[in-house]
């Protein structure tokens, strides 16, 4: 895969990590803080919390200014870990966040879109893309993702939906596009950033799901080399950081650094974790150091976990013939292991369950008819093997998991609502709770989203209709999580009071 070149003139030395670094230097000064945080380096700590945690945890648990670096942030701690990062990935800056990749998107949004101003978005984002369009008041325009009926999948837009979509709305101040999926498809980058720049647009990836795909020439083209303006990446997701642990990154003329800047400061804490940033400094070395290795074998150790589990009778591997390829994703992730139980007349929601109670297995992705195991280059033939063990106990096991009720996934024309108010009218404006029964053509005032991978299946400003309603209840009667709802058992769902409904989105 070809790279460009780094944007310094002499190669920057990435054997530092500045945060660590700094943080050891606090250690070996002996510093005593008369400054939050308040249980000062463990000595007022809950015992139990000290036992679990460790001493380490509350040792490295500073201040970033006043702590880690002085009151001013004159040792330039953090700005040159970010710079680091930048060089690491080929952006020409990247900014640090502990808040976690909701914060990160509704930044870049916030800095390509205003209130009542268009944008782009494939309504196969995650409910962090919703709740900026709550804050900010942008008016979506949604373009669809590829449907795959038979399997029940939503892809990446093609870029042609995107072209359409801006002959549409030849003002929409620029494209948002989620790739990879939390199933592991990606989009075609390159030709969904070209179409943007020659309209002068900027393209935000939310690119959560794929932070260590600059480090590998097997896995897909990762968003700052397909031409992306800003990318959004959590390091917890496929990384080494901490929970929480996001960067976004820039590149181009088309979005201002300073109002990035200005925008992530309104929605970041002004009491940053260090623990985190931390996290962040020591992974971009490990991955600018030896991450081509890593990955390289965990791309091995994925390849055998595909042909191992594929053979276990009743479950199927989705691989690149099932997930990328022409009304599809454009490629794929090999380290996201998607499973369909399909076959043993049984949901994923049930596989999960009987996982973690009888394996201690914990998988990320449950739906109606799959698993996800997602893989890193933190695993090995030693953690593969009780993963391979409990599949085929499950197998051994699947009387137990039969009966589970059916879930009515609609067809992908019935999964699509009508954004018939702004998502921030209709989130703030009068709203009534009503029994979902009598739900239908009402106009949602809340979200509902099934989690994991947290894709809303109905968002504020969208007319229910009786087959998304039928698949929610559906859902939830086998299993499925929709923990965002004020009413999570979904006897009732919030929405648009009537009376308030006229204030319709203009055309």
């Amino acid at each position: 895969m070809n790279r460009p070149e780094p944007r310094y003139p002499d190669p920057m030395d990435h054997t530092r990590a500045p945060v660590l670094e700094a943080l050891d230097s606090y250690h070996a000064n002996g510093r005593l803080a008369f400054t939050p945080p308040g249980h000062k380096q463990a000595r007022s700590v809950d015992e139990q919390a000290r036992r679990v945690l460790g001493d380490a945890v509350f040792h490295s648990d500073v201040l970033a200014n006043g702590g880690l670096d002085d009151r001013r942030m004159r040792g330039h701690v953090l700005k040159d870990a970010e710079e680091l990062m930048a060089d690491a990935v080929h952006a020409e800056h990247t900014f640090f966040t502990t808040c976690g990749s909701s914060l990160s998107v509704k930044a870049a949004m916030l800095s390509v879109a205003g209130p009542q101003e268009q944008l782009l978005i494939g309504r196969d984002a995650h409910k962090s893309v919703v709740s900026g369009l709550i804050l900010c008041g942008i008016d979506p325009v949604w373009v669809e993702p590829q449907w795959d009926a038979e399997r029940g999948l939503a892809h990446p837009p093609s870029p042609q939906a995107y072209e359409e979509a801006f002959e549409r709305h030849p003002d929409a101040r620029g494209a948002l596009v989620t790739s990879p999926t939390p199933y592991g498809t990606c989009a075609d980058l390159r030709a969904i950033a070209d179409l943007c720049h020659a309209r002068g647009r900027p393209l935000i990836v939310d690119e959560a799901w794929g932070a260590h795909l600059p480090f590998h020439p097997d896995l897909p083209k990762w968003a700052m080399d397909a031409g992306a303006d800003v990318c959004v990446t959590s390091i917890h997701k496929m990384g080494s950081g901490l929970e929480q642990g996001s960067v976004f990154h820039l590149r181009g003329d088309l979005i201002d650094p300073a109002t990035l800047t200005l925008r992530a400061d309104l929605l970041g804490t002004t009491s940053p974790s260090v623990l985190i940033y931390a996290g962040l400094d020591g992974w971009r070395r490990q991955m600018r150091l030896h991450g081509r290795e890593l990955l390289g074998d965990a791309l091995d150790l994925a390849a055998e976990a595909r042909r191992a589990i594929d053979a276990v009778d009743g479950m199927h591997v989705y691989g690149r013939d099932d997930l990328a390829g022409p009304g599809l994703g454009h490629d794929l992730d090999p380290l996201p292991i998607l499973i369909d139980v399909a076959d043993l007349d049984t949901t994923g929601y049930r596989v999960a369950d009987w996982l973690r109670s009888h394996r201690s297995l914990d998988v990320h992705i449950a739906d109606h008819r799959r698993i996800g195991a997602q893989l890193t280059f933190a695993d090995s033939a030693a953690t593969l093997a009780p993963l391979l063990d409990g599949l085929r106990d499950v197998v051994e096991h699947r009387d137990e998991l039969r009966g589970a009720p059916e879930v009515a996934v609609p067809k992908p024309s019935e999964l699509r609502l009508e954004q018939a108010v702004l998502p921030r009218d209709a989130f703030f404006g009068p709203v009534e709770d009503v029994p979902l029964a009598d739900a239908a053509g009402r106009i949602a005032a809340e979200m509902a989203t099934p989690y994991p991978p947290g894709i809303p299946a109905v968002l504020p400003g969208e007319r229910l209709n009786q087959q998304v309603i039928t698949y929610l209840r559906t859902g939830l009667d086998a299993g499925m999580n929709v923990p965002d709802p004020a009413d999570p058992s979904l006897r009732t769902i919030r929405v648009v009071a009537r009376g308030a409904s006229e204030r319709e989105r203009p055309a």
